[in-house]
């Protein structure tokens, strides 16, 4: 299934507690995932609307804008998907793609434009995985995460994002390293249980 199908799956799953049954059926348990803080995180975004394949030229731009106005990235691009593409029609997919800033750049926010602009992220409890290099079809981790979020007690509390960790650059989605993160609430002990372990182990 492609990255496409399991996004929508994913978002139906841990936002709105449906389709557990098809994701038991086809999750893959040889990937592991850990629950971890995400620190508060000033960001430039720019929200986006269309296809996944044609984000490429919306990301240089991003980069463009930050160096003329002399804002230095701190961190890995991530995108964030923000509407189930199962949902709608690709070219109303809603993307928001971040790059972390340090908060001094938070003088320029209301005056970069359409769309763009620069914010604070809250911290937030993510449940992490990560797709390794020379994995074109991050499906089968986006089921196996929706089904450990499910057994441990959570809820998704926001859509999935993903962290471009190395090779963002080819603009080749299979061979980049990618974090894939879950924003979720806890509803019971298992979750209590998750993050304590998840505390104590290292990346």
């Amino acid at each position: 299934m492609d990255k496409k199908a399991w996004l929508g799956v994913t978002a139906a799953a841990l936002v709105v507690g449906v389709c557990v049954v098809q994701i038991f059926a086809q999750s893959d348990t040889k990937f592991s995932f850990s629950v971890r803080k995400v620190e508060e995180q000033a960001v430039l975004y720019t929200l986006r609307r269309g296809s996944y394949d044609t984000v490429g030229p919306a990301i240089g731009k991003l980069f463009a804008l930050a160096g003329q106005k002399g804002i230095a990235p701190q961190g890995n691009m991530s995108i964030s998907y923000l509407n189930n593409p199962m949902r709608v029609s690709s070219e109303h997919w809603l993307s928001e793609i971040r790059i972390p800033v340090g908060k001094e750049a938070l003088k320029l926010a209301g005056t970069l434009g359409e769309f763009t602009d620069v914010k604070v992220m809250a911290a937030t409890e993510a449940v992490v995985g990560v797709k390794p290099e020379g994995m074109a079809d991050p499906g089968p981790i986006y089921a196996g995460m929706a089904r450990w979020v499910f057994e441990h007690g959570y809820v998704g509390a926001e859509g999935p994002s993903e962290t471009y960790l190395t090779n963002a650059m080819t603009g080749d989605y299979s061979k980049m390293k990618v974090e894939i993160v879950m924003p979720v609430t806890k509803v019971g002990k298992k979750a209590e249980k998750a993050a304590a372990e998840g505390s104590a182990t290292k990346r």
